[in-house]
């Protein structure tokens, strides 16, 4: 029996879930989500990007209590952490994200429900709740953003005691002695830099020759000379043979390009591989969705499956696991429906690593322009040189201009620095809207800000040169 018909029902409600429901609802759309855990937000809001933040944020203060005040000469006395209010305050900040979402729910007059999706056909999706009861729905639409899990490699199974993923390093509630990280990208990099900060000894083991190896490598290798002057040990081209707990210790083998074997001995081991699409027990078998060889939803470009009437969107199709990307998509895809599509243009969609300093790129990297044989000019620009920078002892990193030497199109901005989360978002609009490398530079900058360093990159890009350098 069907319990109720909506125009529009959202599978998952992480941030491309929730944004798209909201969206619908502000269009007049009957709109229910249905979530398989107790609070909504997903794994960002719960286990992923709002706690992951917070935990950094506060061991960065933490850190520059301890270190950076001494640096500029000031010396702190008594300065201790308080383990369960380090932890507690990133439960704090996570609650309080669920209850923003909850209360736009509401406000929107959107449908919540809670339990276990599975569609029955391409229209109807039964609902099975925490007490076994479950419940049938009917929708017009149907957008599927059930998001991703960690990937566990067979010859390192997380067993979530000693042998963990991301979401277990987030509530540990112990400061360990030692850490060893399996995955230099963004999560391995970016809790490695929380433990770190707070006196744990971490070492990073990475397959690639190069950490986080998607991003320009000139940022990389930036980033691992600061991340071993933080004191992290850092292992490039190591493929990992095996990971093993007695319960107390993890010891974790691996070999090098020499194939020499070698091992190390932690306190515990995160593995943080990557992530895979999240489809399992969805019944998509029931319905005629058609997946590719990892496991993604196919999707045309305004996210329709092969069932007209089912869309899917953020980490359960193609592209860059990312929250910003997957509410992008709510949006086109929701509004699609609606008949206004828009196309995404995933080229201009920004990558971080909230490190400290923080790592921020969009566009093509300068190894990317070469394979392909594209003539590009480069300008760079040095925190060292910037007087925000010099004011605030954030003087490590650069930003990065790479642009069309005849036209000034910028084709990337590559940024390791202070507040570079927050700088990409003005190249981003710059390639949006196709504002050259000269004109970038040519707007007012204010002064004295990290934003300056960008101006100076556009200059030098365009050959007219920096100025302060």
């Amino acid at each position: 029996m069907i319990n109720q018909d909506y125009d529009l029902i959202v599978i998952g409600s992480g941030p491309g879930g929730y944004t798209a429901a909201i969206r619908a609802a502000q269009l007049g759309y009957k709109t229910a989500i249905i979530e398989k855990y107790n609070n909504l937000g997903g794994t960002c809001t719960n286990v992923g990007c709002i706690p992951a933040k917070a935990l950094l944020d506060s061991s960065e203060h933490y850190h520059d209590a301890e270190t950076r005040f001494a640096n500029f000469g000031i010396q702190v006395k008594g300065l201790s952490l308080d383990v369960k209010q380090f932890f507690g305050r990133k439960s704090e900040v996570v609650s309080q994200n669920v209850a923003g979402i909850n209360f736009l729910m509401k406000k929107n007059k959107i449908a919540v429900i809670y339990g276990t999706a599975r569609f029955l056909s391409n229209d109807r999706i039964a609902v099975k709740a925490a007490d076994g009861s479950e419940q049938e729905y009917q929708s017009k639409y149907t957008i599927i953003a059930t998001g991703s899990k960690p990937i566990s490699l067979p010859n390192a199974a997380i067993d979530k005691k000693r042998i963990i993923s991301s979401t277990e390093a987030l509530s540990l509630n112990e400061i360990p002695a030692t850490m060893s990280v399996i995955g230099g990208g963004v999560i391995g990099v970016e809790m490695a830099s929380v433990y770190a900060r707070l006196g744990t000894k971490v070492t990073i083991i990475e397959y690639a020759a190069n950490l986080v190896p998607t991003m320009d490598k000139e940022l990389t290798t930036e980033l691992k000379k600061i991340l071993i002057k933080s004191g992290i040990d850092i292992l490039l081209s190591q493929r990992v043979d095996s990971a093993v707990s007695d319960g107390k210790k993890v010891t974790v083998k691996y070999t090098g390009a020499d194939q020499k074997q070698q091992e190390i001995t932690t306190d515990y081991c995160m593995v943080a591989v990557g992530r895979r699409p999240y489809t399992d027990g969805l019944g998509l078998e029931n319905t005629s969705i058609q997946k590719d060889d990892r496991g993604r939803i196919v999707t045309n470009t305004t996210f329709q499956t092969s069932v007209p009437n089912i869309y899917a969107i953020g980490d359960v199709i193609k592209g860059p696991m990312l929250a910003h990307k997957a509410e992008d998509e709510a949006i086109a895809a929701v509004e699609g429906i609606h008949g206004h599509p828009h196309q995404i243009n995933y080229d201009r969609i920004p990558g971080v690593v909230y490190s400290w300093p923080e790592v921020a790129s969009v566009g093509l990297t300068e190894e990317q322009l070469k394979e392909q044989g594209i003539p590009y000019n480069k300008g760079k620009f040095p925190f060292s040189a910037s007087g925000r920078g010099r004011a605030a002892g954030d003087t490590s990193g650069f930003a990065k201009v790479l642009s069309d030497p005849k036209y000034g199109e910028v084709l990337g901005v590559h940024i390791i620095g202070a507040r570079a989360a927050d700088l990409i978002a003005q190249a981003v609009t710059i390639m949006e809207y196709e504002i050259t490398d000269l004109a970038s530079s040519t707007i007012s900058y204010a002064h004295p800000t990290y934003a300056e360093a960008l101006k100076e990159a556009f200059l030098a890009a365009s050959g007219r040169g920096a100025l302060n350098m």
